[in-house]
């Protein structure tokens, strides 16, 4: 795999920390594929674009920080790349702020127009704090 690709995907996995840190929910929206498949501890979802936004913007919770570490990338074809990680991810919920460490991977697509993400799913690995 070129190195030059490992950026980029990592670019794009940053691009969409930084747009729920920010609650962007336009640009949570514009790395998403027409289908995102998600998993989480609260199950499994399908979302659109217009879902990830709408939650990305409206969510009862703020991502004051993240940070990566262990990265992963590979690319079994030309246009569909995948990332593992460790995120660390310092969460505010109802006044509460608690620090999660979790194993991420999310797999993206090239289409016609750049690069989207189609799955994404999270493993909690413990609580820090």
């Amino acid at each position: 795999m070129e190195p030059d690709l490992r950026q980029t995907i990592l670019d794009l996995e940053t691009a969409f920390w930084n747009a729920m840190r920010d609650k962007d929910g336009a640009a949570a929206a514009k790395l998403c594929g027409d289908t995102v498949v998600a998993t989480n501890a609260q199950g499994v979802m399908t979302l659109s674009p217009a879902k990830m936004g709408t939650m990305t913007e409206e969510g009862a919770w703020t991502l004051d920080r993240f940070s990566f570490s262990d990265v992963h990338v590979t690319s079994p074809s030309p246009d569909v790349a995948v990332i593992g990680y460790l995120v660390e991810q310092s969460v505010t919920r109802e006044g509460q702020n608690k620090t999660y460490s979790a194993a991420e991977c999310s797999t993206w697509v090239h289409d016609g127009e750049g690069w989207r993400c189609h799955a994404h799913c999270e493993s909690a690995l413990q609580q820090v704090a």
